[in-house]
């Protein structure tokens, strides 16, 4: 499993990346292997809509199982990957790069505190596996 150390993980498996005041968020390594191959991305949120912490943001379906994408920050969503509709094979490939789901302008920042960092996450991901 891959973690890069530039980013900030929640327990529902969605990583986080800061940049001022705008955070990009996808989901783990972790969780794509999980889920196994993706065949289908649902957006549940618009550009300009404002989304609180843990709300569904994303839905996506694999040939195991459907998951909801949670956000990790509450916020005002400024750009959605919408190329991830045609290409959510990238999900699979790619969920630290061309993966990235949305970005969303923070509105409480203090709430990057209550995440992990990469080294917390890779211990919080081999707990559950045993």
């Amino acid at each position: 499993m891959s973690t890069p150390t530039n980013l900030l993980f929640s327990t529902t498996d969605e990583w986080v990346k800061v940049e001022g005041d705008v955070a990009t968020i996808g989901i783990s390594d972790y969780a794509q292997n999980s889920l196994s191959d993706i065949v289908y991305v649902e957006f549940k949120v618009s550009v300009g809509d404002t989304i609180k912490k843990d709300t569904t943001c994303v839905g996506v379906e694999s040939v195991k199982a459907a998951a909801d994408v949670n956000s990790p920050v509450s916020g005002t969503v400024v750009e959605i990957n919408e190329a991830l509709v045609d290409s959510y094979a990238d999900i699979n490939t790619d969920p630290y790069g061309s993966a990235w789901m949305l970005k969303v302008k923070l509105s409480n920042p203090s709430e990057l505190a209550g995440l992990m960092d990469a080294a917390a996450y890779d211990k919080f991901c081999e707990n559950r596996s045993h």
